[in-house]
């Protein structure tokens, strides 16, 4: 059986800065009709940049729509025609001031599939070189320190909440243990 829905219409309700949302008529795999709400987003990148010391690199910073102080990976959205690599060390550079040596993928995550098209790609960078933080205008950040084995700490705890942010420590766990063993 192939899952998959084809688009019927579309409708397009909002456009914003940031996202833009969509309703489309899609035919179901058995043929009857229904609706689907998409929030478009041109995806964004989040990136573990970990120093020798074993330390990550955190963000501290406020999230309006959640309403509270969340920490997360060094992160942000894609510029219009930004391939993610690129975004990757842009954001690093402007959120922390970090330049990295190494950069690796680790993949993408999807940030609520069943309504967001927006893509994260995440990365792991380390061999850091530190320098002048540059955030955007009206982008107010702290960067923190978090050693990695209280970082796994925090998030078993579940003071790290941030979605990109889980699937990023998740990613690189991987990477980290291939190294050790």
């Amino acid at each position: 059986m192939e899952f998959k829905e084809e688009m019927v219409s579309q409708q397009r309700l909002y456009e914003g800065i940031i996202v833009n949302v969509r309703q489309d008529k899609v035919r179901l795999m058995d043929g009857r009709l229904t609706n689907r709400e998409v929030v478009e987003h041109r995806g964004g990148v989040a990136v573990f940049a970990m120093d020798d010391q074993q330390r990550v690199a955190l963000v501290r910073q406020y999230r309006y729509p959640m309403g509270e102080v969340t920490l997360e990976l060094p992160a942000g959205k894609l510029e219009k025609g930004e391939e993610p690599r690129a975004s990757a060390l842009r954001e690093l550079a402007e959120e922390t001031g970090l330049v990295p040596g190494t950069l690796t993928e680790m993949g993408c995550s999807y940030s609520s599939p069943g309504i967001l098209s927006e893509r994260i790609y995440l990365y792991f960078a380390k061999d850091l070189t530190q320098g002048p933080a540059k955030p955007d205008d009206g982008e107010f950040v702290e960067t923190l320190w978090v050693p990695y084995q209280q970082l796994l700490a925090m998030v078993a705890r579940g003071e790290i909440q941030d979605g990109k942010t889980l699937a990023g420590i998740l990613k690189a766990s991987f990477l980290l243990d291939e190294t050790q063993h």
